[in-house]
């Protein structure tokens, strides 16, 4: 298994809604094994990172969430991306993409 490193500050937000830009809905724990296994295994999204996060992305309108039953028949709140998400998405990944870049233009070997 490959190293595990932390999830840069400011990008858990982005990576959940990229999550649940792919599938309709999702729960927490699929969310966080989503980003696991998208990541190759580098990036682990603790319960204590993911909960408060879906909360405040709750209250901000970028996801909402409903009660269910996952397929072990445990209660589990699955989350949708919103039309606000969807937009808020789209400004995060333009303003990572961009900041990647300049910071992988500093790193360039001199």
């Amino acid at each position: 298994m490959a190293p595990r490193d932390e999830i840069p500050p400011g990008t858990l937000d982005m990576l959940i809604l990229r999550t649940l830009a792919h599938r309709a809905e999702r729960h927490g724990f699929e969310i966080a094994e989503s980003i696991q296994r998208g990541s190759g295994d580098v990036l682990q999204v603790e319960e204590g990172s993911l909960y408060p996060a879906l909360q405040r992305m709750l209250l901000k309108g970028f996801v909402v969430g409903e009660w269910g039953r996952t397929s072990e028949n445990r209660r589990a709140r699955y989350y949708k991306l919103t039309a606000a998400g969807r937009k808020h998405l789209e400004r995060e990944v333009e303003s990572y993409r961009r900041v990647s870049s300049a910071i992988a233009l500093i790193l360039r070997p001199a």
